[in-house]
């Protein structure tokens, strides 16, 4: 176990950011004796013919980009999306690209089971009863709390921050450096925050430009709206690089060993069972894939608290939340769901952990 600020490389960001550079290359003259008159007929005739190839070969640059590469990269990024119900791949209909706005207008259809999945607009819903009419699910206190406009709203407007406060919770910007050392090693890949509530991590993710692909993931419907009102409030966000989804953290629509990356801030004492999740984040995972989480732990004097067992089952029946009460316990969650290399950061009752899937 580390403690948390004794050591983090702010820096990292900035090593795998590098800067291009445009060259250009200066045109040596030679002159040589002649009559002037020859002399000024050479030279004009030079210059029109100097100025028309760069001008065709500047044409050319600009107007036949390199198709072949984009669309090996656009494959590449549709590949880890598949069906929630059978985990096969799917097919798109709409719009090509891979963004926000175009995976929110488009269709996709298993091909196995043949169900289709819709964007309405802002995010893609990819829950195995989305686009239903009738049938529906009561889901736990937790989940359903975290649908309500009110919550959602509130979330990064004070509900956040308040983790400072109570729990030992750095702040974004911290926890943000510190989950960058952790992914080190798969910086470039692809990124899915799963339980991304209003996007706070999912954003950042995406405008540090360390990831090819950021995927925001959530249940909630209110949530995924507040990340796309946030980003479309700044007007430089890169939403090239984003796309918002909607699904179950239990039944992930991702291809297996399809994922680089998988980061859930401050979400696994919320979901209902987070054996169930872990597994299947350990499932969606490519060889030494890494899965980075913050939650809270329960120990110190807490632990003992009389019959502290029965209550925390009570409250996991009743609310659907779960709380963790050491540092061994999350261990052997990650080990039990097939994680290894297991590592975590303690601040008060924070905990970021890391596990990885086996190469």
């Amino acid at each position: 176990m580390a403690v948390l600020g004794t050591s983090s490389n702010t820096s990292s960001a900035a090593a795998f950011l590098l800067p291009s550079q445009l060259h250009c290359n200066s045109i040596r003259r030679c002159s040589w004796e002649v009559k002037s008159s020859q002399l000024i007929s050479a030279t004009i005739r030079s210059r029109l013919f100097s100025t028309n190839v760069r001008a065709s070969s500047a044409a050319v640059v600009e107007t036949k980009p390199n198709p072949v590469i984009d669309e090996t990269k656009l494959n590449i990024r549709k590949k880890i999306l598949a069906c929630p119900i059978c985990f096969e791949p799917v097919s798109w209909t709409g719009d090509p690209g891979l963004s926000l706005e175009s995976v929110a207008r488009s269709t996709l259809q298993c091909s196995t089971c043949r169900k289709s999945y819709c964007g309405n607009g802002k995010h893609l819903d990819l829950t195995i009863t989305g686009g239903g009419k009738v049938y529906g699910e009561p889901m736990a206190v937790s989940t359903e709390l975290f649908r309500t406009p009110l919550v959602s709203y509130l979330y990064e407007r004070g509900w956040r921050q308040s983790f400072s406060l109570w729990g030992g919770f750095p702040g974004p910007e911290k926890e943000f450096e510190l989950i960058k050392d952790y992914l080190k090693p798969v910086l470039g890949g692809n990124i899915i925050d799963a339980s991304c509530g209003s996007g706070m991590f999912s954003r950042l993710f995406a405008k540090s430009g360390l990831f090819s692909l950021v995927v925001a993931l959530d249940f909630s419907e209110t949530m995924l709206q507040q990340c796309y009102e946030f980003i479309k409030q700044d007007d430089n966000f890169p939403e090239e690089n984003l796309v918002l989804v909607r699904a179950d953290i239990s039944r992930l629509p991702f291809a297996s060993s399809s994922v680089d990356a998988v980061h859930a801030g401050a979400a696994l004492h919320c979901w209902p069972s987070p054996s169930a999740a872990v597994a299947e984040i350990s499932r969606v995972l490519k060889p030494g894939g890494i899965f980075v989480a913050t939650t809270y732990i329960l120990d110190g004097a807490l632990s003992y608290v009389p019959l502290r067992e029965p209550i925390r089952q009570n409250i996991a029946q009743l609310s659907g939340s779960h709380i963790f009460l050491s540092e061994k316990e999350l261990e052997d969650l990650c080990t039990s769901c097939g994680l290894t290399n297991f590592t975590c950061i303690r601040n008060r009752r924070f905990v970021m952990i890391s596990a990885m899937k086996p190469i």
